[in-house]
């Protein structure tokens, strides 16, 4: 049915940003061609509060909607068929449409739902969807009417130049398009949460760059690989990014020599904040990402997080506060990343662990603890072994 795939893209909540709507839908529009690239004969355009991706019929149509899929901003997608914008044309196109469908899934009753976007058009909505309806019936003698519980449910939208039909609403992620509500700087381990973390800042539009600490040779270079790899699948939904190596090992030995015991994992959390507060003031980041989640671990509790947050002046986002576990493994098994989390590989965030962990540390005996560092030559030093590594999508 025609020469090319026709996809009509909403785009949700940037709907509701008013003045400056134009705005996010022109950034909506660059992300998605720029995710389309890799095909070839295909047009992006907006038009009437929609987007319309057109691409050549030898295209993959399910590999096209799966890259529309992953772009932040998108509520939904649904393959179409385009036509004139008169009842005639709609009726017949209507009926090739669903004889389609017959063949393709043998659905035994339908529903035609209509929407009139052209006000000037002289048929209104529930007429569109009545005469349409009498139309598939007399072309489609299987098919019987059911507007309460239909095995199709046929979409017409009349608008002024061409009219669109479609069955299904292909959900999308949502949110925001990248670039359109600053940069993070991420701290992103091995784990499950600080990917999904990452990605969720993706989704309210946060361009990305990250930082990861190791503690080689405690951890290996295949725990590090991992982490590229978690990167890399982010990087599928918020594009190419830097990530900061950073050697933690020499701040973590200073520690637990001068330290006490159980204050070690929150003078190392401390450490890192202030780390990543550095390079996001190199890379013109405005806040810091965390994936930490209130009351999963020693360094979590909302005592210990406050003592955190103390020594950075950067806003630190935290999207997975609230979330049960549960549902963080759900979201990271949504996005792909789970399988890769879930490898046995060495954290440097384990290293060191004491055996009972301060759950409500003290600012004022945490300061006098650090007082026993050279807090500005180890951070130095530790900017000093940063390595940078281009993070692709994969």
């Amino acid at each position: 049915m025609g020469n090319e795939h026709i996809f009509i893209v909403r785009c949700g909540e940037v709907a509701l940003k008013g003045m400056n709507k134009p705005y996010f839908e022109r950034m909506l529009v660059e992300r998605i061609k720029k995710l389309l690239r890799k095909f070839e004969g295909v047009s992006v355009k907006r038009h009437e509060g929609l987007i319309y991706v057109r691409a050549d019929k030898s295209l993959d149509k399910q590999a096209i909607i799966k890259e529309i899929g992953k772009v932040f901003g998108v509520a939904s997608i649904s393959p179409a068929v385009e036509c004139e914008s008169t009842m005639e044309a709609i009726g017949e196109v209507a009926v090739e449409y669903m004889r389609g469908v017959i063949e393709e899934r043998n659905p035994k009753t339908f529903k035609v739902e209509a929407k009139r976007a052209d006000k000037n058009f002289p048929v209104k909505s529930p007429e569109i969807g009545r005469k349409i309806g009498a139309a598939i019936l007399k072309g489609c003698k299987v098919l019987k009417v059911d507007v309460h519980n239909p095995d199709c449910l046929l979409f017409v939208d009349v608008r002024h130049d061409k009219s669109y039909i479609f069955q299904d609403k292909i959900p999308g992620f949502g949110g925001l398009p990248l670039g359109t509500n600053g940069k993070g700087m991420t701290l992103l381990s091995g784990g499950i949460d600080s990917p999904v973390a990452t990605w969720m800042m993706a989704k309210r539009g946060m361009l990305i760059e990250a930082v990861h600490f190791h503690s080689y040779p405690y951890t290996s270079q295949r725990a590090q690989e991992k982490v590229e790899e978690l990167a890399g699948i982010v990087a599928t939904y918020c594009g190419r990014y830097k990530m900061h190596i950073i050697n933690l090992l020499p701040i973590q030995q200073q520690i637990v020599e001068h330290c006490p015991e159980e204050e070690t994992t929150i003078l190392v959390r401390r450490f890192m904040m202030r780390i990543a507060e550095k390079l996001a003031e190199q890379t013109a980041c405005g806040m810091l990402i965390t994936g930490e989640n209130l009351g999963q671990v020693a360094s979590q509790t909302a005592e210990a997080l406050a003592v955190t947050d103390a020594c950075v002046k950067m806003p630190v986002m935290r999207p997975l506060i609230a979330m049960d576990k549960v549902d963080i493994m759900d979201k990271a098994q949504e996005i792909g990343t789970y399988e890769t989390s879930i490898q046995p590989y060495e954290d440097c965030c384990t290293v060191f662990l004491p055996k009972h962990p301060a759950t409500k540390p003290k600012l004022d005996r945490i300061l006098a603890s650090e007082g026993k560092l050279d807090c500005e030559g180890l951070i130095k030093a530790a900017l000093e072994s940063e390595e940078i590594v281009d993070i692709y999508p994969l």
